[in-house]
C-alpha cells in the first residue's frame, strides 16, 4: 500500500504539520516515496456522533445494501468516525472496520419500555431486566442505548432503574446513552449519571453545570430538531398545539448554553440522507456556538470523547483536508479536498 502524505495547518492548534500514513498510524518521520495527496487545513476527520445507518425508514430491518450506501455518504462528506446509538439490527462484521466504512462504535438495538418507541425497532425488556440487558449489550459493543421517555404522558424510566443500568454498564466497561425529549426524562438521566443524553429537548438548563461536572455529554441533534420545528410552524394550527414547539424553539439556546457551561457537546445528525454533518455544525453556529467549538464537536473533541487522538504521532491515520480554514468559511465543510481513513484515501464528494 502506498504511503500517503498530507501537509498544511492542523486543527485545533493551528500549527503546521507534515504527516505520513505508516499503515494505519500517522508519523511525522519522513517516508521516502510517499504520495502527497493534499495540502491545506487539516482536521483529524469529522465525526457524526448520532446516526442510524442501514434502514431507509423507521421500523425497517437493517439492510446491508442500504448500510453500505449510508456509510459511503458519510465517508464522502469527510466523516471518518461515527457513533450509532441504536441500529435496526446487529451490523455485519465489516461495519466500522472495512475500507467502505468509517470507524464506528454502536449500541446495538435500542432498549425501550413496552408500548414506546418505533414499532419494529429495538428491544423491550421488563423494567427489572433493563440494567442487565443494557450491561450485556455494552459488554459486546461498548455502548448501550435506553429510550428513557417517548410521547407526552408516557412513563419515564424510573431513576433507580436507570441508575442501576449506569452502574452495571460501567462495571461491564461500557457507556450508556439515553434518548430524552422531555424535561422529566432529562432530569432522570442527569440524576442517574448517564454518559450521554441524545437530543435533550426540554432539558432544564439548570442541570448543565451538573452535566459538565459529572461528564454527561449532550448530543443535541440540533439541525434535525430545528428542521422539524420549521415544518411544524409552517402549519399555524399545528404550531398552536404541537407539544414539541416549546422545547424545539429553545433548543438552540440550550445547545449554546451547554457549550458555555463546559458540557461535552457532540455533533450528530439523526437525519436521512446521511452525510449532513456540515449542516449540524452550521446549526450550532447559527445558535451562537463559535465556529471553533462547533467544528470541535464534529471533529477533535468528539474523537477524544470516543477514545481517539488527533493529528499526532501514533494516532489512527484519519484526516480530512480543506482548501481554507473551515472556521472562517463554513462552506469549506461541503467540499473536502481529501478524506483519509485508515491510511487510505477516500474519494470526497464532488460539489460545484
Amino acid at each position: 500500500m502506498a504511503v500517503l502524505r498530507v501537509r498544511g495547518v492542523a486543527l485545533p492548534d493551528g500549527e503546521p504539520v507534515d504527516l505520513y500514513a505508516d499503515g494505519d498510524r500517522w508519523t511525522t518521520d519522513p517516508v521516502a516515496g510517499a504520495e502527497l495527496v493534499a495540502e491545506g487545513w487539516i482536521l483529524p476527520g469529522l465525526v457524526d456522533a448520532h446516526t442510524h445507518p442501514g434502514a431507509e425508514e423507521p421500523g425497517r430491518p437493517l439492510d446491508e445494501g442500504v448500510l453500505r450506501d449510508d456509510l459511503r455518504l458519510h465517508l464522502e462528506s469527510g466523516v471518518t468516525l461515527i457513533r450509532a446509538p441504536g441500529l435496526a439490527g446487529d451490523p455485519p462484521d465489516w461495519f466500522g472496520t472495512s475500507a467502505e466504512s468509517p470507524r464506528a462504535v454502536h449500541a446495538g438495538p435500542w432498549l425501550a419500555q413496552q408500548g414506546q418507541f418505533m414499532p419494529g425497532w429495538g428491544r423491550r425488556p421488563d423494567p427489572a431486566e433493563l440494567p442487565a440487558v443494557a450491561a450485556e449489550q455494552a459488554a459486546r459493543t461498548g455502548w448501550a442505548k435506553i429510550v428513557v421517555d417517548w410521547k407526552p404522558g408516557d412513563q419515564v424510566v424510573p431513576v433507580e432503574v436507570l441508575r442501576e443500568a449506569v452502574a452495571r454498564v460501567h462495571a461491564a466497561g461500557g457507556r450508556l446513552a439515553v434518548h430524552s425529549q422531555h424535561a422529566e426524562g432529562g432530569r432522570v438521566a442527569v440524576e442517574a449519571g448517564v454518559d450521554s443524553i441524545e437530543h435533550g429537548m426540554g432539558l432544564d438548563p439548570e442541570l448543565l453545570a451538573r452535566m459538565a461536572e459529572q461528564g454527561t455529554a449532550l448530543t443535541p441533534t440540533l439541525s434535525a430538531i430545528t428542521g422539524h420545528l420549521a415544518t411544524i410552524l409552517a402549519d399555524p394550527e399545528r404550531a398552536r398545539t404541537h407539544w414539541q414547539v416549546p422545547g424545539a424553539s429553545a433548543h438552540g439556546r440550550l445547545t449554546a448554553a451547554a457549550v458555555e457551561a463546559g458540557v461535552t457537546v457532540l455533533a450528530g445528525t439523526d437525519t436521512r440522507p446521511l452525510g449532513g454533518i456540515a449542516n449540524e455544525v452550521r446549526a450550532m453556529v447559527a445558535a451562537g456556538v463559535s465556529p471553533h467549538r462547533a467544528i470541535a464537536a464534529a471533529s477533535w473533541a468528539a474523537r477524544s470523547y470516543l477514545g481517539l487522538p488527533g493529528l499526532v504521532d501514533g494516532a489512527p491515520a484519519d484526516a480530512v483536508v480543506f482548501g481554507a480554514d473551515p472556521r472562517t468559511d463554513l462552506g469549506q465543510l461541503d467540499k473536502p479536498r481529501a478524506v483519509i481513513v485508515r491510511g487510505r484515501r477516500v474519494a470526497p464528494r464532488t460539489t460545484g
